[in-house]
């Protein structure tokens, strides 16, 4: 996977008004995407199939993600904070990010002319056992 900064941290100059408008109105999903495959306590495994010009809307992430390219594509994704990056997927190609000290909100548009699949890990927070909980259990 090759990242390509298109605009810094920062510039919102060259955004169109509609997305920045999108970003205040605050009501930013939480979800990786609307293709949950699998869920347990532990994981969530999200499917993410666009096609071309095909966008997903600005989302909240706040944990560890690890993603895989099902598909060679090309899709920009715009982040919350102004950067614009240019990512190109080749199949087979990994990515890991860890959201959980700092909550990131992208979205990612297919500008490429295939259908752009991703698969998406997603790591949920450990639950923490008491030790009373440990000991009824016994």
């Amino acid at each position: 996977m090759t990242i390509v900064e298109l605009n810094p941290v920062g510039n919102f100059d060259p955004w169109d008004p509609i997305k920045i408008e999108e970003l205040r109105k605050d009501r930013i999903a939480e979800s990786v995407c609307e293709n949950l495959l699998y869920e347990n306590e532990t994981i969530k495994l999200w499917e993410i199939s666009l096609m071309p010009y095909e966008r997903i809307a600005f989302r909240k992430c706040k944990n560890i993600y690890s993603c895989t390219a099902l598909t060679t594509g090309v899709a920009i994704s715009r982040n919350a904070n102004g950067s614009i990056k240019l990512l190109r997927l080749k199949k087979g190609d990994t990515a890991y990010w860890d959201c959980r000290n700092n909550e990131h909100i992208s979205d990612l548009e297919n500008i490429g002319e295939e259908t752009l699949r991703i698969s998406v890990t997603e790591f949920l927070p450990v639950k923490k056992t008491s030790l009373s909980q440990l000991l009824s259990l016994i």
